[in-house]
């Protein structure tokens, strides 16, 4: 008995030290910097008065607009998110249509596609040159400003880019549907549309308006679209307010563009908090049983599927072809013909320093946190699965956090947590170890949302037979645990992968000399007028990208169910 006892406390001491090491891990690189941005913005003025410095900047006119057009043109998206998220979820989910797996990947394609990239592929789709409405007399008259550059672009294309949160909180509440209630309804001799409007559409109602909330608070965050729509278009927004004050103005002005990041707070957290009541007070619970059987559409099958193809090759294949049209242009205005292609622009930028510098840091910071991720997550993962320790759930809730809040804020947070000297390292401002600390935030909840489902799934006595052999936590982490999650951990950290490898949110106010990223990269070619190789950099990266999405999907079956979003 004793023996028992000492050998419980060398576990619960062992499980300790590593919650403490999370702990101050999550602390350092999450918690403080947010807190630092919050004091910052909390401040006094300059004459002393108690918040005084955000007075100062709310009472702003360039503020009042900033936040006006936010609002708006986030509002706006959430209506083009909402009615083709809810319309190809329905579509793709209560129908038996033939290629439903590519068509859920074109559906989510948005997700995988940086905001960057979405935003000048639309460019050079609707602008005057245009190589594929220009050749069908549909493009605007050459000299004319592209039309995309404007508020109403800039919602077009947040409300495309955010349309798969939409669809995916739809679709999922469509799986967890029981299919009795077709049937019964069914029996009782209803139609379809009357079964669809009458019963599905309330039951998925509050799961599609949850999903239109955070689409919101994307929108609410997002800097690429606003950054090259809205700075040519001079249509500020709170984003791209805090990018030019700091772009312009250095770490000076870190109190002002705090106030403004702890807007974009408020806005983000009101939106999460508002899916949250929805979707306590309005989601309905049904119970379990067999899932929804997709219908037969029958005669109508050939008519929905050429409208969900066409649909999708407005919003996803398209774009990426007019982009792929100007990359392999001589040059801007040139028609694009046999005679006139060329792949010039791509051996130019592949023989640019700048850009293979660029495509190694990406590379380099994209792997180099999918693998501390992984380290972190798996103990984690660990602690609060296995251990249930009460201490964890706390950690559990502030890993969230920077990847809640908009990746604007925290990039902000990072500048003024590691712009002073720190002891035995010095500044990390200006150095490859603040993108590596800020991407360490923010991505971790990619790689620890997997690993902790698939550490649920586990038999808890495979743990508890090692722990009674005398086993340490970390011999059972890495012998017990590791081995089971390893599928689910590896999904987490190439999507991981995939999403920071053209990242721009933090990198653009992150980045120095030296460490340009393939998002910083494409942004600086399109500002400074270089279309043409912006648009061969970006068609590479998304190549980039596609090769590690189809090499996922061939690794499926090793997968755990629901690990690649577009097999769900």
């Amino acid at each position: 008995m004793a023996a028992d006892l000492t050998l419980s406390r060398h576990h619960r001491g062992g499980e300790v030290i590593l919650a403490a090491l999370i702990g101050v891990w999550l602390v350092a690189v999450s918690v403080w910097p947010l807190a630092r941005l919050f004091m910052e913005a909390l401040a006094p003025g300059k004459d002393g008065a108690p918040l005084g410095l955000m007075a100062e900047v709310l009472t702003a006119r360039a503020t009042g607009r900033a936040v006006w057009n936010t609002l708006a043109v986030s509002a706006g998206s959430v209506v083009i998110s909402s009615v083709l998220g809810v319309l190809l979820a329905l579509v793709t989910g209560l129908f038996a249509l033939r290629g439903r797996v590519a068509m859920t990947f074109l559906i989510l394609s948005p997700l995988l596609i940086p905001s960057q990239t979405m935003a000048l592929a639309w460019i050079e789709l609707i602008g005057p040159t245009s190589p594929i409405l220009r050749p069908l007399g549909l493009a605007p008259p050459p000299g004319t400003t592209n039309p995309i550059y404007s508020g109403w672009g800039i919602a077009l294309l947040l409300g495309i880019e955010h349309m798969p949160l939409v669809f995916v909180a739809t679709r999922a509440a469509l799986i967890a549907l029981p299919g009795d209630l077709v049937e019964a309804a069914q029996v009782a001799g209803a139609r379809r549309g009357r079964i669809v409007a009458r019963i599905l559409a309330p039951l998925v109602a509050p799961a599609a308006l949850a999903g239109a909330v955070l689409a919101f608070a994307a929108a609410v965050g997002n800097f690429g679209v606003p950054a090259l729509l809205g700075i040519p278009g001079r249509f500020p927004m709170l984003t791209t307010l805090i990018y030019q004050r700091l772009n312009g103005f250095g770490p000076s002005v870190a109190g002002q563009v705090a106030v403004l990041a702890l807007i974009l707070v408020l806005m983000a957290v009101a939106a999460l908090v508002l899916r949250a009541v929805i979707l306590r007070w309005l989601t309905v619970p049904l119970g379990r049983g067999a899932g929804l059987t997709p219908f037969d559409p029958g005669r109508a099958r050939p008519v929905l599927e050429a409208g969900v193809w066409s649909l999708l090759a407005m919003i996803a294949v398209l774009p990426l072809l007019a982009l792929l049209g100007t990359a392999l242009s001589p040059a801007l205005g040139v028609p694009l013909s046999a005679d006139t292609v060329t792949l010039r622009n791509f051996a130019d930028v592949l023989a640019n320093s700048m850009v293979i510098r660029a495509f190694r840091n990406s590379l380099m910071l994209a792997f180099v946190a999918a693998g501390v991720c992984t380290v972190i997550a798996l103990p984690f993962a660990f602690l609060k699965v296995q251990a249930r320790m009460p201490a964890i759930r706390v950690l559990d809730w502030l890993v969230d956090a920077p990847w809640v809040v908009p990746g604007t804020v925290v990039a902000l947070a990072m500048i003024l947590a590691f712009l002073q000297p720190l002891p035995l390292v010095g500044s990390l401002y200006g150095t490859f170890w603040i993108l590596l600390v800020a991407y360490l935030a923010r991505f971790l909840p990619l790689v620890l949302r997997p690993v902790i489902a698939a550490a649920e799934a586990m038999e808890p006595a495979l743990d508890e037979a090692a722990r009674i052999a005398g086993a340490g936590s970390l011999r059972r982490v890495a012998l017990i645990m590791a081995p089971m999650v390893l599928p689910a951990a590896t999904a987490g950290a190439m999507l991981l992968v995939m999403t920071a490898l053209n990242e721009l949110t933090l990198s653009a106010l992150l980045w120095s000399s030296g460490t340009e990223t393939l998002g910083v990269m494409v942004f600086a070619l399109q500002y400074e007028g270089n279309s043409a190789a912006a648009a061969a950099v970006s068609i590479l990266s998304v190549a980039l990208v596609l090769a590690i999405a189809v090499l996922l999907d061939r690794l499926a079956r090793h997968l755990p169910p629901g690990a690649l979003p577009w097999r769900s």
